[in-house]
């Protein structure tokens, strides 16, 4: 039989702060982290908003801010979210063998060093010709080792691993917005066949920078609804015109249930379902039918041993795109069919921007939360109703309902397709 797999930490770095409980509550209050760009000059960019971690450092958790200087912001949201979730969770205590501890991240890419390259590039173009010696010779003078090292996706999950003492399986992947979700799933599985009994899992991302916000806009992914920040993320809304980028992090421990009972932890909840697909279709779009994300959601009801009308709530992808909305309505309603229009779904994306890499593990905590106090939270911003997306989506306001199980949706860039089911934990 597979080892039961349950969460005994939470914590989070977010646009909306960093409290696991005045976060929740921002959340069911419909609240906003979206606001103008302040990283750097978006003013001549299409998009000049963003959902940004604001007023938050290392030395928040009792990190010293001159050693982790060269650090990217990533790995310090990283950093921030992992000392929570641990914290939260007094495992610390009761690791007798740190090779049965072990990390496992969705963790993006790490700050783009925008200007050495602006550098590098404006050197190297002389009478509109490229000379690569001259770039090579201007990156060799002017970048920093250590920063560009920091750059790498594996370099947070290297930090906890340091920071915990974490001597156990060790990964990290980029499955674009579905990562933090498949490092999770992965992680339960370390767990599940005996390679582990504890892991660190989640994910960090920051791409709020000149490449990142260039590279969506070529997309025109990114919302260009620059006069009413809180308003731009409008997801499954027929007015919606892309979503809003954001940053942060999010992080669980995971322990197998016997190792969590024996030292009196306790316990959010149990992971119950997860499922992983790939449309196979187009890097960007998502398959027009939803089979990949159909049968996600699918395989994550199989793998928890549930019957369809056992899940209670969906915590949506929803990004706010038209494309991605509509699919993922369309998907819902291939698994739970008629029953699809009474289950409650909502996209909180709307109130926090995306996380890309970070998004999955930050809304599975919601999902925990949401089975902690049965309140159900709201999809902002939603007024006009598009009838290719007319699912119940909880608009605007919270809801109490009972919620034993939640799923939580994650569908990213190159089709990668995840879905995890949690559930209140019964013993």
């Amino acid at each position: 039989m597979k080892r039961r797999v349950v969460i005994t930490g939470i914590g989070w770095v977010t646009p909306m702060g960093t409290e696991i409980e005045k976060v929740w509550q921002g959340l069911k209050e419909g609240g906003s982290g979206v606001g103008y760009t302040t990283i750097f000059d978006a003013s001549k960019f299409p998009t000049k908003i963003s959902a940004e971690v604001r007023d938050w450092d290392v030395s928040d958790v009792g990190e010293d801010p001159v050693a982790w200087r060269l650090r990217g912001r990533h790995t310090k949201f990283a950093a921030g979210a992992a000392k929570k979730a641990v914290a939260d969770s007094g495992v610390m205590d009761s690791i007798d063998d740190p090779t049965r501890f072990g990390v496992y991240l969705g963790s993006g890419e790490g700050q783009q060093d925008f200007l050495c390259f602006t550098k590098m590039m404006t050197s190297a173009l002389r009478d509109s010709k490229f000379d690569m010696a001259l770039f090579t010779k201007t990156g060799l003078e002017t970048l920093h080792p250590t920063i560009e090292m920091e750059q790498e996706p594996n370099m947070p999950a290297g930090h906890l691993a340091s920071l915990f003492d974490a001597q156990g399986p060790n990964a990290n992947c980029l499955t674009a917005c579905a990562a933090s979700s498949q490092a999770v799933g992965e992680a339960v599985e370390i767990i599940r066949r005996g390679d582990a009994d504890v892991m660190l899992s989640g994910g960090t991302h920051s791409m709020i920078h000149p490449f990142g916000v260039t590279g969506f806009n070529l997309l025109t992914a990114l919302s260009t609804s620059n006069d009413q920040p809180t308003k731009a993320s409008r997801p499954f809304d027929k007015e919606r015109d892309g979503f809003v980028l954001g940053e942060g992090a999010a992080m669980v421990v995971l322990e197998e249930l016997e190792h969590a009972r024996r030292r009196g932890a306790r316990i959010y909840g149990e992971v119950k379902g997860y499922g992983s697909t790939a449309d196979a279709f187009r890097i960007t779009d998502t398959h027009p039918e939803g089979r990949g994300a159909s049968r996600c959601i699918s395989l994550a009801v199989q793998d928890a041993g549930l019957n369809l009308d056992q899940v209670h709530y969906v915590n949506a992808h929803g990004t706010s795109t038209t494309v991605n909305d509509k699919v993922e309505t369309l998907a819902i309603k291939n698994v739970f069919g008629e029953r699809a229009y009474q289950l409650p779904v909502s996209s909180t994306k709307s109130m926090m921007g995306h996380l890309i890499a970070a998004a999955g593990a930050t809304e599975l905590i919601i999902c925990l939360l949401t089975i902690r106090d049965n309140v159900l939270p709201p999809t902002i911003n939603y007024e006009n109703p598009d009838p290719e997306c007319d699912l119940n989506y909880i608009p605007n306001e919270a809801r109490e309902a009972k919620c034993d199980a939640a799923l939580s949706n994650s569908f990213g860039f190159g089709g990668q397709n995840v879905s995890l089911i949690v559930s209140r934990f019964t013993g």
